[in-house]
């Protein structure tokens, strides 16, 4: 299946240089989306290597088993990767993954098609779940849900300052008529919208919210992370790629944590092993964004932050 819209991989070179790929090590995708990384790091693997790949979304398995089919060396599964911790233990990986790779963008092609309805910029079904076959879409979340909650996940997860204001708009509008199209909901936010940043759509932080509630985004990630670590074999690699702000600050919070054992969550005064105050992993270098020429030929990386750790124990 090609869907049409392309997709341009963020920080490709520095995220697999990250992982310091082994020819016959065993790597995991979390998020294979056009499979841009995926197919570097096969490029990296001998005979004896492993990838396998995950996502949610159909058009990236269909594009995935296209690849499986090319390479033996690689599999995709359609799961997220909040589900790699029974994916990995079902194939006896537990502990022996040599790197893991989160790249968390949502892709162009999920973005730039008007029938998946992640953008106010094409109008289109508001649907905006990354597999349309689970869960529960925006346009059902926006008929049903109260103001409150409304306005929760508008704040919350969007950051939107005037996320009351906004929501009470949307409950008012829809005991009219319901929402069923992207740019019907992204006028209706922009009017209750009274100020906003210059050059950014009124609906953007408000659309983000609902993009990341739909789909579960955080609580996939904070579950995600804690697989990662258990998968990778002592001496592996975890590189994750964020888009924005909250994502980060749950990455960076959490390879914090770790870096400080885990004796750093006990209470005071508590008689444990000296192991627990020993760091599970080691942090890789900085922070790291994408250089001035990638952000000129892909504005979308501009938002870009890769974080990398290294499993101690």
């Amino acid at each position: 299946m090609n869907s049409g819209f392309t997709h341009i991989t963020v920080l490709l070179e520095e995220a697999v240089e990250a992982l310091a790929v082994r020819a016959d090590g065993c790597y995991l995708d979390g998020t294979f989306g056009r499979g841009g990384h995926s197919r570097l790091v096969l490029s990296h693997l001998g005979a004896e290597g492993q990838l396998l790949g995950f996502d949610k979304d159909p058009q990236a398995i269909a594009t995935g088993q296209t690849l499986a089919a090319e390479d033996g060396r690689f599999v995709i599964v359609q799961r997220s990767f909040a589900e790699l911790g029974a994916e990995v233990a079902e194939r006896g990986l537990q502990g022996k993954v040599s790197g893991i790779l989160m790249d968390l963008g949502v892709s162009s092609p999920q973005l730039d098609d008007p029938e998946r309805g992640f953008s106010f910029m094409h109008d289109g079904p508001l649907d905006m779940r990354m597999n349309p076959g689970q869960g529960i879409s925006a346009a059902e979340f926006v008929a049903s849900a109260p103001a409150e909650e409304l306005a929760r996940v508008f704040k919350q997860y969007g950051e939107e300052r005037f996320a009351r204001r906004m929501a009470n708009a949307v409950v008012e509008r829809r005991q009219v008529l319901p929402f069923e199209r992207t740019a019907d909901l992204a006028e209706v936010l922009k009017v209750a919208n009274p100020a906003w940043e210059k050059g950014k759509h009124p609906a953007t932080r408000a659309f983000q919210g609902l993009r990341i509630h739909v789909n579960n985004e955080l609580g996939d990630l904070e579950t995600g992370l804690e697989a990662a670590i258990d998968a990778l074999e002592v001496g592996g690699r975890l590189v994750v790629i964020s888009f924005h702000s909250l994502e980060d600050r749950i990455v960076k919070l959490f390879m914090r944590k770790l870096v400080k054992g885990e004796a750093d969550n006990l209470p005071r005064n508590l008689p444990v092993q000296a192991k627990v105050f020993e760091p599970r992993i080691r942090l890789v270098g900085k922070a790291q964004f994408a250089s001035e020429a990638e952000t000129r030929a892909n504005p979308r990386s501009r938002s870009a932050v890769m974080r990398v750790a290294e499993k101690l124990r």
